[in-house]
């Protein structure tokens, strides 16, 4: 089954640092049925509150608790290890007996749909398929087969798929007994399963015609079914434009073999394809169908072209390694990889239009079981679909000139997308992931420098740990335009991170602007306190890069809407300066607008505020609570208006460093964001 590709936008990078964005949005589809305009929403909210921000997509999305249904509506909850904190906006609908469903009305023309659904893992692990009704407009019906085998991860980092399973790290502290246990007597009994999380999967389903808005698709739980319960989070409704059926200058992996059913493996047939293809200056052209790969196929100086990524589908077995690879890895599984940059790196490589589905069911560090990596340098992705593959795209430098565009990552069990060391003059744009396992996106300098590059226009929904959007050093990065939805566990909306062993420092600048975050800022376990929305964190150097948080819009912080902290160890040697936050909109937090945990100092100009938790700013500094005030201060360059019970949200007697250190304020659900 398959999912929609992106409505492309053009994007020129200007030198290093300027991006010049040719915009066009897809506006929200007329609700022509009368049946309101929560029908169809972005990131669960009006659409109009992200206008202009995150992925152009070409599917409308629904939430099923603003569909029909005779099933339960989950209530809404940000606590992790629930089916609801995993969900878009925070809700689901459940469906627990034969007979219930929920049912969507099409806003507009549809042929393709996604379905985001969560069923039960077997109770020793591994997942079960379970069937599902699908009705289409009263008539037609079929039936879905769902599968939680790609869900259900349990127990610590780097987690484990036996949901009975011991703690994987007694030796480590944890949040439940507040303590260590291997060191702990007597030794307290973790109840099993521990720390359930990543519980949605999702599906793509063509559909036998289009169908016109109005009509309904409903999914109903049949008699037949063996799951306890399911779980309906969402469903996209794309029309999808017919396959391409062949491309100019090209070489069909037909020719040389290619199984499209997918009954024979292809890789061999893939390689010949290539080769070929780069004797003789053309493209590799892989029509429609359904080809087995089971291994990485090495690319360099070659474009390859899918027929759409609902149509052209690279799908792999997870293969286990008779011996240990140089690189640690115990598997291998399909993905397409440039050559490593310690072999030069690949060039001139350009993928598009096809999709990747791995079967990555646990996930092991070492293990280079991504949708596409190694080096790639004048090189581009655009187009893809990725998923149930360790990492969407995980690329190693040192390499530059990357593009990726255009490209859909779900259901991964670490990042979305990572530049790790020395990544540099490259792009993410107009990009989706969703039910990530870590980091949506991420820029990891570990030991060699990401500099130059742009995360632009992009949408993070639901990523089940850390952060939507995430930093990690560097020089001269950008993160714009983007929306961050619904982080779960440890992580934030945004963040810039001064942490990891071999991370490189900040220096130059790192700008954050006209991004939005919904319902971000987490539960963080080993502090026992809440996030903000956006996180800079400094934990193995001080911060002190010129960091710009321009036009950002906070929308329903679960804690605070912006957070500075260091750890508690380091907190005397480490601090964040130089940070700038200038015509932000916060709306709603569920304590305060800025919580303040480190020496330092940032400046505010034009933060309007409302629906404030708590107090406005929770100082704390470095926690020696002198005298002379806090070790944090807070300048106001004017323009801070606004917010909530106890007044102004920067209040005169806060600056420039009043103590106000209250860590765990009572969290108050902020009402729903609205039209400033």
């Amino acid at each position: 089954m398959e999912r929609p590709k992106l409505r492309k936008f053009a994007l020129a990078v200007v030198g290093t640092l300027t991006a010049s964005v040719i915009w066009v949005a897809a506006g929200a589809a007329d609700d022509i049925t009368g049946q309101g305009p929560a029908r169809v929403t972005v990131a669960a909210i009006d659409p109009a509150l992200t206008a202009g921000r995150g992925a152009s997509v070409d599917f409308v999305e629904q939430e099923a608790e603003n569909a029909a249904t005779n099933g339960t509506i989950l209530g809404y909850d940000t606590t992790a290890y629930t089916l609801a904190a995993e969900a878009s906006g925070r809700q689901a609908v459940q469906l627990t007996a034969p007979g219930q469903y929920v049912e969507f009305t099409l806003t507009r023309p549809a042929n393709a749909i996604t379905i985001r659904y969560s069923i039960p893992d077997a109770a020793a692990g591994g997942g079960i398929d379970a069937p599902l009704t699908m009705t289409l407009d009263g008539k037609r019906q079929s039936t879905l087969t769902l599968t939680s085998k790609y869900s259900w991860l349990y127990n610590q980092y780097p987690f484990s798929n036996d949901p009975n399973a011991g703690l994987v790290h007694p030796d480590w502290w944890i949040t439940e007994c507040s303590c260590v246990p291997a060191s702990t007597t007597p030794t307290p009994t973790v109840t099993t399963p521990f720390r359930p999380m990543h519980f949605y999967d999702e599906q793509r389903v063509l559909l036998d015609h289009t169908y016109g808005a109005g009509e309904t698709v409903r999914f109903t739980v049949p008699d037949s079914t063996n799951a306890a319960r399911t779980v309906v989070d969402l469903v996209d409704f794309e029309k999808v434009d017919p396959p391409t059926r062949s491309v100019p200058h090209s070489v069909s992996v037909l020719d040389f073999g290619a199984d499209p059913t997918g009954h024979a493996e292809a890789s061999n047939a893939f390689d010949a394809a290539i080769a070929a293809a780069k004797a003789s200056h053309e493209t590799v052209f892989i029509p429609a169908g359904t080809y087995q790969v089971n291994r990485h196929i090495v690319v360099d100086d070659v474009t390859i072209q899918g027929a759409g990524n609902w149509y052209t589908i690279i799908r792999g077995h997870e293969v286990s390694l008779t011996s240990p690879l140089p690189d640690g890895s115990v598997h291998t599984g399909v993905g397409f990889y440039g050559k490593s940059a310690a072999d030069g790196g690949s060039h001139n490589v350009h993928l598009s239009n096809f999709a990747i589905e791995g079967d990555v069911r646990e996930r092991i560090d070492t293990d280079q079981v991504n949708g596409v990596g190694g080096a790639l340098s004048d090189s581009s992705v655009d187009g893809l679909y990725i998923q149930h593959t360790k990492v969407g795209l995980w690329f190693d430098g040192p390499m530059h000139n990357l593009t990726v565009s255009n490209t859909i990552v779900a259901d991964v069990l670490a990042d979305g997308v990572n530049f790790h060391q020395g990544v540099t003059n490259s792009s993410v744009v107009n990009s989706f992931f969703r039910n990530t396992a870590d980091d949506g996106m991420a820029m990891w300098s570990e030991g060699n420098e990401n500099a130059g590059n742009v995360f632009d226009h992009n949408t993070v929904q639901s990523p089940s740990l850390a952060n939507g959007i995430a930093i990690y050093g560097g020089k001269d990065n950008t993160v714009s335009n983007n929306v961050v939805a619904d982080p779960v566990r440890e992580g934030s909306g945004l963040h810039a991170g001064s942490r990891f062993n071999g991370t490189t420092p900040f220096v130059g600048h790192l700008w954050f602007t006209n991004n939005t975050t919904v319902r971000a800022g987490t539960y963080e376990l080993n502090w026992k306190i809440g996030l903000g929305a956006i996180w800079l964190y400094a934990l193995d150097h001080s911060i002190d890069a010129d960091v710009q948080v321009v036009g950002d819009n906070f929308l329903d912080s679960t804690y605070n809407a912006i957070m500075l902290v260091a750890d508690f160890p380091v907190k005397d040697r480490y601090s964040i300066t130089n940070v700038h936050f200038k015509d932000i909109k916060v709306d709603g937090t569920g304590t305060s607008v800025v919580s303040a945990r480190v020496a330092g100092s940032a400046s505010f100009e034009n933060v309007d505020a409302r629906n404030v938790g708590a107090v406005g700013v929770n100082n704390c500094g470095s926690f020696h609570f002198t005298p002379a005030g806090s070790e944090f201060s807070l300048t106001d360059l004017g323009g801070n208006d606004g917010g909530g019970t106890t007044g102004p949200w920067l209040a005169p007697w806060e600056l420039p460093n009043t103590i106000t250190c209250d860590d765990r304020p009572p969290v108050v659900v902020p009402p729903a964001p609205s039209a400033w």
